[in-house]
C-alpha cells in the first residue's frame, strides 16, 4: 500500500498518463510518428531532478514535465502535455492509485472473513449470556456473535468494491473540463487504456464528491472495525473474561503493574478509526470548491489518501490477526450465563402464558413478580434464588404448566434451534 502512494510510483503513473495522451494524439494525426517513437523511447524521469526544479517552479507538475522533456529533447518534447492542464493528469493517476488500493483491503476483507467464519464455526453451539445495555438479556452463542461478524465485513467488502467503481473515473477535458483543446475521444482512448471512466462532466477537476465517497467508505469499515475491537475489549474485561487478545510470552502489560494483560490492540484500533473518520470529515469539506477549481483541496487530500488506504490496511490485517489468535473462555461464558439465575427466560415464560389464554398484561405482571423474587432471594442469600424455581412454586403460574413443560421451555435447546439456519444463510459451512 505505501508502494502504491509513493512518489516513484505516483510520477509512474503520471507518466503513463502523458505518455497515452502523446500515443491518442498521434493516432488522431497531431503528433507526427517519429515523435511519438521519440517520446516513448527518451521519456523519463529522475525525483532528485523534479525536487530541484520544483524549488524554483514552485509547481510539482510543471516541475516534472520539465524533466521529462530535457530527457526527451527537441522537437518531439513539444508534444508532451500537449493540450492538458495538471488535473488531467493528476486526478486521472489518482484514480489508479484509488482503485489499486482498494484492490487490497477488498483482499485484506477477504482474508479477515475467512478467519472469522473459522471462529465462528469453531464456537457455533458454545453458549454465552447476550447482552443489551451492557445487562444480561437472551442467551446466544459465541458462533452466532462472530457470523453477525463476518455478515458486517460482507457488507464493507460489498461497499469497498463499490467504492471502487466509484473512484475509476479520469479526466483528460482541460482547463475548465471543456475538452476545448483536446477531444473527447482522446480523454476516452485514455481512460480505457487505464481501465478507467471517462467523467461524463468535470471542471478543471474531477468532482470531489466522488473521492469523498471513496473515503467516507474507508472510514464506515473502520467504524466496523472499532466495533468488533470493542465487543472484544468489553469481552476482555475482569468481570466478563470470556474472550481476551493473545498475550504473547514475553511481552509486558504495564510498567506499574506486572499482572496486567491489556486489550492494547483492540485499543489502537479504536483510536485509528477516529483517525479514518477525521480524514472523511476532511474529504466532504473538499467538495466545495470555487467555480471551476480552487486549489485547497490539494494539501487536503495529500495527506487523507495515502494515510487513509495505509491505516485500513494495516487495521483490517490487524484486526484479522486479533480476531485468529483471540482466546475464548467457554467455561467463563457458561460462569456468567448462570449468573442471571435462569432470568433469561422471562420472554420465553412470558409468551407461553399469552399462548395459555392470560392478557399480556397478566402475563408480564406473573413472570416479572417471580424475576424480582428471584433477584431477592439472591441479595438474601437463600436457596430458592433460581428463576424456574420460583415459577414452579408460584400457584398462579405453575397451574398452567403440565408437569416438565416449564423445565423444557427454561432450556438453551429452546434458544438454539435456528442456529443452524442462520450459519446456512450466511454461508458459513
Amino acid at each position: 500500500m505505501r508502494e502504491i502512494w509513493s512518489e516513484q510510483r505516483k510520477l509512474e503513473i503520471w507518466l503513463r498518463v502523458e505518455l497515452l495522451a502523446s500515443e491518442a494524439l498521434c493516432a488522431h494525426g497531431l503528433v507526427p510518428e517519429t515523435d511519438l517513437a521519440q517520446i516513448k523511447t527518451r521519456a523519463a524521469f529522475s525525483i532528485d531532478r523534479c525536487k530541484e526544479l520544483e524549488r524554483t517552479l514552485n509547481h510539482d507538475v510543471i516541475a516534472f514535465t520539465t524533466n521529462v522533456a530535457e530527457n526527451i529533447g527537441a522537437p518531439a518534447s513539444r508534444w508532451f502535455h500537449f493540450g492538458l492542464t495538471s488535473s488531467d493528469v493528476i486526478d486521472t493517476a489518482m484514480a489508479i492509485q484509488m482503485v489499486e488500493s482498494a484492490n487490497i483491503l477488498i483482499e485484506d476483507v477477504e482474508a479477515l472473513r475467512k478467519v472469522i467464519a473459522a471462529k465462528a464455526k469453531q464456537y457455533q453451539f458454545t453458549p454465552m449470556i447476550g447482552r443489551s445495555h451492557g445487562i444480561h438479556a437472551e442467551p446466544t452463542t459465541f458462533g452466532l456473535k462472530m457470523a453477525l461478524m463476518y455478515d458486517e465485513f460482507g457488507r464493507a467488502l460489498r461497499r469497498l468494491t463499490t467504492a471502487r467503481e466509484t473512484a475509476a473515473v479520469g479526466k483528460l477535458s482541460g482547463a475548465v473540463g471543456t475538452n476545448a483543446h483536446l477531444s473527447p475521444e482522446i480523454e476516452k482512448y485514455v481512460c480505457e487504456k487505464l481501465g478507467l471512466r471517462p467523467a461524463p462532466i468535470a471542471t478543471q477537476i474531477v468532482q470531489r464528491d466522488l473521492h469523498a465517497e471513496f473515503v467516507g467508505v474507508l472510514a464506515l469499515v473502520g467504524a466496523s472495525i472499532e466495533r468488533w475491537a470493542t465487543e472484544f475489549r468489553h469481552l476482555q474485561r475482569t468481570e466478563v473474561l470470556e474472550a481476551e487478545e493473545y498475550f504473547a510470552r514475553g511481552q509486558k502489560g504495564s510498567s506499574a503493574m506486572p499482572h496486567k494483560r491489556n486489550p492494547i490492540t483492540g485499543e489502537r484500533l479504536c483510536g485509528l478509526a477516529r483517525v479514518l473518520r477525521g480524514n472523511a470529515l476532511a474529504a466532504m469539506e473538499n467538495v466545495a470548491l470555487w467555480h471551476e477549481r480552487d486549489i485547497s483541496h490539494s494539501s487536503v487530500e495529500r495527506i487523507i489518501f495515502p494515510d487513509s488506504c495505509t491505516l485500513l490496511d494495516y487495521m483490517l490485517v490487524t484486526l484479522a490477526r486479533l480476531t485468529e489468535g483471540l482466546l475464548v473462555y467457554p467455561a467463563n461464558m457458561e460462569r456468567n450465563l448462570a449468573l442471571s439465575l435462569g432470568l433469561w427466560n422471562s420472554q420465553t415464560v412470558l409468551l407461553a402464558l399469552i399462548k395459555k389464554g392470560l392478557t399480556r398484561e397478566e402475563a408480564y405482571e406473573l413472570v416479572q413478580r417471580n424475576s424480582m423474587k428471584t433477584w431477592e432471594a439472591k441479595h438474601a442469600g437463600r436457596q430458592d434464588a433460581d428463576f424456574l424455581a420460583q415459577l414452579k412454586s408460584d400457584p398462579e403460574v405453575s397451574k398452567h404448566f403440565q408437569p416438565g413443560e416449564l423445565e423444557k421451555l427454561c432450556s438453551l435447546d429452546f434458544h438454539f434451534k435456528e442456529v443452524k439456519a442462520r450459519f446456512a444463510k450466511l454461508g458459513i459451512n
